[in-house]
């Protein structure tokens, strides 16, 4: 059976694939607590004692305002750490998952990102985030690195979740309206992982996966909006229209540490061409999220 090293168990996407990878073969999950990925002992010790076939890193430093005041803890757990685990999967012949952001672009282009597009990322968050991309491929191991977009879901801090909150609180809510991409529902993004990974250990574990295979995908919704789209569905889908009010707003009237991409849409052909998957539109994963009734 396939040994699995899961980090990142607690946050959203991660605790989306402690359950999703489970079938795929024996999955040793652990979060912050077990794990500190600002420690590179401490990410060394834990490979070298589990030595899994598979490693996937949903872990990461996702507060963007703060990474603002905090870019060297920033730089720790998202540039430094995934290069440290793929050094380590180097070692003992794994397989890295590494999932990155829509954020190392800087939202210039007028259409979809594709995956071999120039980026440059406009804040701190973003900036380490790309230079996790940049140390896992430079460790010379064989990994997949997942780019997904204003990730959501059920469990967490999350703009679906603050929009809940505040639609009960408020009657009137601004939202910006110039800023695009893709809503993703972290059991989408887990799900389309474990039909990924599933190919190779069905052809007999990991160890089918070659160096060569090694690339970066998009995976993020289909489809487009903005924050202002995306909180007017949510208010749409649970009938709080009447109750609260969303008004568009431009981006500069609502100031913030980090400065957010104009468009980071994605685009999703290399994962559908090379392993048929097509994520759903945005629309589309909001509706079926919302079905399992978020706690807020």
């Amino acid at each position: 059976m396939t040994r699995i090293l899961l980090t990142g168990r607690n946050g959203q996407v991660g605790w989306e694939l402690e359950r999703c990878l489970a079938t795929l073969g024996d999955v040793t999950a652990l979060g912050r607590d077990a794990v500190d990925l600002a420690d590179p002992d401490a990410i060394r010790a834990v490979i070298r004692a589990l030595r899994p076939a598979l490693i996937v890193n949903a872990a990461a430093y996702t507060a963007v305002d703060r990474a603002e005041t905090e870019p060297e803890l920033a730089m720790a757990v998202n540039g430094t750490a995934p290069g440290i685990m793929a050094e380590e999967a180097r070692r003992f012949g794994a397989m890295l998952v590494h999932y990155s952001t829509d954020y190392v672009f800087d939202g210039e282009k007028e259409g979809p990102y594709v995956e071999d597009d120039q980026t440059g990322a406009l804040n701190i968050y973003g900036k380490t985030k790309l230079a996790g991309e940049e140390a896992v491929r430079s460790a010379g191991s064989r990994y997949l690195i997942l780019r997904t977009s204003w990730v959501y879901g059920t469990r967490g801090r999350n703009f679906l979740l603050t929009v809940l909150r505040l639609m009960k609180e408020r009657d009137r809510l601004e939202i910006v309206d110039d800023q695009f991409g893709a809503p993703t529902w972290s059991r989408m993004i887990a799900e389309a992982t474990a039909q990924i990974l599933a190919r190779f250990v069905r052809k007999g574990g990991c160890a089918v996966f070659a160096r060569e295979d090694s690339r970066t995908y998009h995976l993020s919704a289909g489809g487009m909006t903005s924050w202002y789209g995306f909180a007017s569905a949510i208010a749409d889908y649970i009938h709080s229209g009447d109750r609260c009010r969303i008004v568009p707003i431009p981006g500069e009237r609502y100031v913030t540490a980090a400065m957010r991409p104009r468009n980071s849409v994605m685009a999703g052909d290399r994962v559908f061409e090379d392993f048929g998957i097509k994520m759903p539109d945005w629309a589309v994963q909001l509706k079926l999220c919302l079905r399992d009734k978020p706690a807020v």
